[in-house]
C-alpha cells in the first residue's frame, strides 16, 4: 500500500473546497510531479485519463498520507470511488508511478476519471486550475 497520493485537481494544497480543507491539511506536500495521460476539463474540477504511453502529461502534487488510514476512506468518498463497485465509481483509485523533479519516480495512489470524456475539452497544459477566459 502506498503512503503517497498524487493530487492533480481540487485535492492540491490551497485548492480544496471548504468541506475538504481540514482533511487535505492533514496531507503533507512532498513535491511536484506528473503522470502520463490526458487531463480533461470537467467544469469545476478536472479528470485524468491515465495512459503510460501518452506524450501528454498531467501535472500535480505528491502528498504524503498520514498514518491514519481512514483518510483514504474520506478521499474515496470525496472522489466518488466505491471499492466494492468500481465500474459505477466517478473516479477509481489506482496505484501509479509519478515522475518527480529529480528524475525519480514515486508510487502513489491516483484518482483516475472513470466516465466518458466525449465532448469534454482537454486541458492543453495538463495543469489545474485551468486558465479561464473572462
Amino acid at each position: 500500500m502506498s503512503e503517497f497520493l498524487f493530487a492533480y485537481g481540487t485535492l492540491q494544497p490551497g485548492l480544496a473546497p471548504e468541506a475538504m480543507a481540514a482533511m487535505v491539511a492533514r496531507l503533507t506536500a512532498v513535491g511536484e510531479g506528473f503522470v502520463r495521460g490526458v487531463l480533461f476539463d470537467l467544469g469545476e474540477y478536472p479528470g485524468a485519463i491515465l495512459d503510460p504511453q501518452s506524450e501528454r502529461k498531467v501535472f500535480g502534487t505528491v502528498l504524503r498520507l498520514p498514518e491514519d488510514r481512514s483518510v483514504l476512506a474520506e478521499l474515496d468518498a470525496y472522489e466518488g470511488f466505491e471499492a466494492e463497485c468500481p465500474e459505477a465509481s466517478l473516479f477509481v483509485r489506482v496505484l501509479g508511478s509519478v515522475e518527480v523533479a529529480d528524475g525519480g519516480a514515486v508510487e502513489c495512489w491516483i484518482f483516475a476519471y472513470n466516465r466518458s470524456v466525449e465532448g469534454r475539452p482537454i486541458v492543453p497544459g495538463g495543469r489545474f486550475p485551468m486558465a479561464r477566459e473572462l
